[in-house]
């Protein structure tokens, strides 16, 4: 798998296009220069609180994949774009096992580095915050350690193939996203305290992870 080094803006990565000469298997591994709220194609740009963001200093950018907003922080988390042609042995054309391959090569990742972690194998999964933000709710390929939800996986398949978006933190802090998108404060504090439980960073593996799944993928 043919592997590319990105560094960029964030919104310039989400427009890169899935090339329609595609011939292999390509693995984007990319270090944003700059934060970033990033919101799932569906979600219209009033999901973000445009005060807040601004304090922030935080851009909002719109993904084509699909899910809800994610925080990303070039220093606390793990991004890497996985774009795979369709005549690739790892395409599948069933949605919901397409990316299976995808968390059992983040899962052997994780193993290198001592950390026990599964593959969630189920449909879609719908929580009461599932659709604003991405890491309250379960989605097929991605993966867990116990029953919490340590890689976010995305993805977007055109005509030529698919593009999976995984991104691992550090830490996990739902107030990340939910100090940036509008919410009452009642709304805010509830959301906090069901997503407190439901995902989980890497801890101190998080520059280990980067080179262990990359060395997976690379197989």
């Amino acid at each position: 798998m043919l592997l590319r080094e990105v560094t960029g803006s964030i919104a310039d990565f989400h427009s890169r296009p899935i090339p329609d000469d595609l011939t292999e298997a390509e693995i984007w591994s990319f270090v944003p220069t700059g934060p970033a709220l990033v919101l799932g194609s569906a979600q219209d740009h009033t999901v973000a609180d445009a005060a807040a963001v601004t304090a922030a200093g935080v851009d909002v950018v719109r993904r084509r994949s699909g899910g809800g907003a994610v925080y990303v922080d070039p220093a606390r988390s793990v991004w890497l774009d996985v774009v795979v042609p369709r005549d690739d042995s790892r395409w599948s054309d069933d949605v919901r096992a397409s990316a299976y391959w995808l968390g059992e090569a983040w899962q052997r990742a994780l193993a290198t580095l001592g950390v026990a972690a599964q593959v969630y194998r189920g449909g879609l999964e719908q929580t009461p915050w599932g659709r604003l933000v991405c890491f309250a709710a379960l989605g097929p390929g991605e993966v867990l350690v116990g029953d919490r939800k340590l890689v976010g996986i995305s993805q977007r398949r055109t005509r030529t193939g698919a593009r999976f978006q995984c991104i691992a933190y550090e830490r996990w802090d739902p107030y990340d996203v939910l100090d940036l998108v509008d919410l009452s404060a009642d709304d805010r504090a509830a959301a906090a305290a069901d997503l407190a439980d439901r995902a989980i960073g890497v801890g101190p593996h998080l520059a280990a992870l980067r080179t262990a799944v990359l060395d997976e993928l690379r197989l």
